[in-house]
């Protein structure tokens, strides 16, 4: 017991002994980070000349340690091509006209700047920052881009009931990819987000939500819409092998706040599949609805994760997108984990195909800090109002 205690008061010291004294001495103990990702993405379009990007984004980082309560980040980022009239900026370059887009502007700006602060099970955050709900579906950061999605937001986290995370988020802000120069690039924004998950469910975890999104300007207004869902994700052992796991969330949406549309309509996502040690296979179908010719909206997800890699959905159709598709994922040979995807896609409204899209990726790690990434997407239309897109993508990231 004496043992137990001494071990106890010396753990407890050393972590006492750890805590900066002041603001001073939490920079002197800060640390830096940083986070280099060259990636080459090459796009083959139906009506445009072909896109090659080659570029490199860095980003530098400086955190204070922690003291009090309180935390610190300085995140700035710079976007760099080999060159960047061989691709179309989303329209940025002249000289990348009639070229497919690929949505990696060249920008240098501050990519996250808050101050946080927690007081027992709860945690407040205000200033730039990256927010991910749930999968990201209705709400995320949008990793994949180079310059990733950030909120100029006020977010309080708290996780003081049992297995409960609540989240409330004020954004002010929406920092998109396109970055400022864009007229895209930024939504000036009076948006509320609730989130509730509670994971002491036997079988998963079970989230509620609201999103009220108010997009204050013309160029964007139609974006905003309230919506309410809620969904289940978890999984079962079938051995000491092999999980069952599952996934269903429904949602329903309709116009808010600057909106001048006049629309309700909803969304389903299903997912069943088994997973074991060595890979996945998933069975997935997702609906996005239309209602008076407006399709259900995700302005603020992490679209590319969702219907595709060649990101031909980036916004719903109008007469909203049924998706059904095979995930599966193996770890193989030499460290290499594959993922891939097979989707079905047609109207939701009017049940005209539209096409069907295979994605694969390979991922492999080298060491602590380095990620190699092969990755490709065909999409192959069924309707002519549907472009046929080639898209490959080899990266290397050094993350620090």
């Amino acid at each position: 017991m004496k043992r137990l205690t001494a071990c106890f008061l010396l753990v407890t010291g050393a972590a006492l002994a750890a805590e900066p004294a002041d603001f001073a001495a939490a920079l002197a103990q800060g640390k830096f980070s940083v986070n280099a990702r060259l990636r080459s993405e090459s796009v083959a379009q139906t009506g445009l000349r072909d896109a090659q990007a080659l570029t490199l984004r860095t980003r530098l980082g400086f955190a204070p340690a922690a003291f009090r309560g309180w935390k610190f980040l300085l995140e700035a980022e710079n976007i760099v091509a080999a060159d960047g009239d061989r691709y179309s900026q989303a329209g940025l370059n002249a000289g990348g006209a009639g070229r497919a887009v690929v949505a990696d502007p060249e920008i240098t700006e501050i990519n996250q700047a808050f101050v946080g602060y927690t007081s027992g099970q709860t945690t407040f955050t205000l200033g730039r920052q990256r927010l991910v709900l749930d999968n990201a579906r209705f709400v995320g950061d949008v990793g994949w881009r180079q310059n990733m999605q950030t909120f100029d937001a006020v977010v309080v986290q708290d996780k003081s009931l049992d297995q409960t995370t609540l989240t409330y988020a004020w954004l002010d802000r929406i920092n998109r990819v396109f970055g400022d120069h864009h007229a895209q690039g930024y939504w000036k924004s009076n948006s509320h987000l609730f989130n509730a998950s509670y994971a002491g469910l036997p079988a998963g975890t079970l989230t509620g939500y609201a999103y009220l999104l108010d997009f204050r300007k013309p160029a964007y207004a139609a974006n905003s819409n309230a919506t309410y869902g809620v969904s289940f994700a978890g999984a079962t052992k079938l051995s000491d092998t092999l999980k069952f796991t599952y996934r269903a969330e429904a949602a329903i949406q309709s116009d808010y706040g600057s909106s001048l549309l006049n629309y309700r309509t909803g969304y389903l996502g299903l997912e069943a599949g088994l997973a074991a040690k060595q890979g996945s296979l998933t069975l997935g179908h997702e609906v996005l609805g239309s209602d008076n010719n407006v399709g259900f909206k995700t302005p603020l997800a992490t679209l590319h994760a969702f219907n595709g890699w060649a990101d031909l959905f980036l916004a719903t159709p109008a007469a909203g997108l049924r998706d059904t598709y095979v995930k599966a994922t193996a770890a193989l040979p030499a460290n290499f984990a594959l993922t891939a995807f097979y989707h079905w896609y047609e109207t939701d409204a009017t049940g005209v195909d539209l096409g069907d899209e295979f994605n694969v990726m390979l991922v492999r790690k080298f060491g602590k800090y380095v990620t190699g990434t092969v990755k490709y997407a065909d999409f192959r239309r069924d309707s002519l109002a549907m472009p046929d897109v080639k898209k490959i993508w080899v990266q290397v990231e050094f993350v620090y």
